[in-house]
C-alpha cells in the first residue's frame, strides 16, 4: 500500500500541473486573442502566432479563424486542462489515510462521468465546424473506457464504504 501512496502522490502533482498548465494557457491565449496583445499573424493572415509574453517569440501556432480557435484550440486545452484537473483529485484519493469516504466516491464519479459524458459531444459539435481527424475519436473512445473503469471503481469504492460504516472493513 505504501507504493500505491508513493505513486498516487506524485501523479497528484504531476496532474495538478499539468492541469494548471493547461488551464493558464487557455486564459494567457483568451486574453492574448480578446486584446491582441502578443498575437502576431503570419501566412497572409491565415494564421497566427500567441509569443510568449512580452516577447516576440512564438509561443503557440494557431489558424486565423473563429471555428478553429474554438473547437480545435481553446475547447480542447480547457477540456484537458479539466481531465487533468479531476485526475489529480482521483490520485489525491489513494494516499489519504482513510480510503473509503463519500468525498472519494464523489471524486470517482465526477471523473467517470466527465469521461463517459463529455468527449464524444464535445467531439461531434465540434465536427460540424471543424475536421475532426481519425485519431480524435480514438481519444474519446479511450476517455469512455477510462470512464467506465473509473464507474468500476467507484462502485467499488461504494460497497468499501458501506461496509466500513458497517464495521465489517477494517483497512
Amino acid at each position: 500500500m505504501n507504493q500505491t501512496k508513493i505513486i498516487s502522490r506524485i501523479l497528484f502533482y504531476i496532474c495538478s500541473v499539468v492541469s494548471a498548465g493547461y488551464l493558464i494557457i487557455v486564459l494567457y491565449s483568451m486574453l492574448c486573442l480578446a486584446t491582441a496583445f502578443s498575437v502576431t499573424p503570419y501566412g497572409n493572415g491565415q494564421y497566427l502566432h500567441i509569443n510568449y509574453p512580452f516577447t516576440e517569440q512564438p509561443f503557440l501556432n494557431i489558424e486565423d479563424n473563429y471555428p478553429y480557435i474554438i473547437f480545435s484550440f481553446l475547447l480542447v486545452l480547457f477540456s484537458y486542462g479539466i481531465f487533468f484537473w479531476l485526475s489529480a483529485k482521483v490520485f489525491r484519493v489513494f494516499f489519504q489515510p482513510k480510503l473509503f469516504t463519500q468525498e472519494h466516491v464523489l471524486h470517482l464519479k465526477r471523473f467517470y462521468l466527465y469521461n463517459i459524458f463529455i468527449p464524444l459531444p464535445l467531439v461531434i459539435i465540434a465536427s460540424f465546424f471543424v475536421e475532426v481527424e481519425s485519431i480524435v475519436w480514438g481519444l474519446v473512445f479511450i476517455h469512455f473506457m477510462l470512464g467506465i473503469f473509473c464507474l468500476f471503481l467507484a462502485n467499488i469504492f461504494k460497497q468499501g464504504l458501506h461496509l466500513q460504516n458497517e464495521q465489517d472493513l477494517f483497512i
